[in-house]
């Protein structure tokens, strides 16, 4: 039966307010997450300084082989990290094995515990910028990649399996002790301004690569190795959407 004809002009504007709603959705930007490790992988996500908390609280389980697709808001800046070995209690209480956010699954806008490899993003009007960064030292591989967008748009992050090459005075075990689960940054492991860049180090010209940043740089020349690694860590694209990877192809 044909609709009456008073109803025409309501389901027209309803149809295209669904399709208007629906294309700018779909023309936002988003980040995919995916784990590729064979282990659940619990992301963290930390806002910058008066941004939003993203769905989902900041924090959730993400299994083995699946993904999960967060929606960025204009001009969203913040950090991206994995968490391992974590258990949580119905309240979402818990502790993670690394990159813990305050014993909670949920982060709410708490950081991890280094170590813990960072994904970065700052979205702007004109480009995005963003890396990934073993500053706060490395717990899981990740890789972070740019999808329809324009400009040199490269892929950034650190695929190589770090904890295997790790130094021993940077070692993060296991509570068996039997095998290495992160690697401090040498920072975090020695609270030396050298390596910190802080105090009379605290510039690019006094902060310069230590041997442990080196070992950083030549296993991930695409990620940040000490605190003034900008040149060649730093990506950007415009108008582009983003796939981060957990475990990505370990070399």
């Amino acid at each position: 039966m044909d609709a009456p004809r008073n109803l025409i002009p309501l389901i027209f504007l309803t149809l295209l307010t669904l399709h208007i709603s629906v294309e700018a959705e779909a023309s936002g930007t988003t980040m995919t997450l995916h784990n590729k490790c064979s282990h659940t992988v619990w992301p963290g996500i930390q806002p910058s300084a008066g941004r939003q908390i993203l769905e989902k609280g900041g924090g959730f389980k993400l299994l083995p082989n699946n993904s999960y697709t967060l929606h960025l808001p204009d001009g969203w800046s913040g950090r991206v990290w994995g968490r391992h070995g974590c258990s949580f209690n119905s309240a979402g209480r818990g502790r993670c094995a690394t990159g813990d956010c305050g014993g909670a699954l949920f982060c709410n806008g708490i950081g991890g515990t280094p170590p813990a490899t960072l994904a970065e993003i700052t979205l702007g009007k004109e480009q995005d910028f963003y890396d990934v960064s073993l500053v706060d030292g490395y717990n899981l591989a990740i890789s972070l990649t740019p999808h329809k967008g324009s400009g040199k748009c490269s892929y950034a992050g650190c695929i190589s399996d770090l904890n295997r090459m790790c130094p021993m005075g940077l070692q993060m075990l296991s509570r068996n002790k039997k095998r290495v689960v992160a690697c401090k940054s040498a920072c975090s492991a020695f609270n030396s301004p050298r390596y910190c860049c802080t105090g009379s180090f605290g510039s690019p010209q006094s902060c310069k690569p230590s041997p442990y940043s080196r070992i950083f740089k030549v296993a991930c020349p695409k990620a940040y190795s000490y605190a003034y690694d900008d040149p060649t860590s730093i990506a950007t694209c415009t108008a582009a959407s983003y796939l981060l990877t957990f475990c990505p192809h370990l070399l």
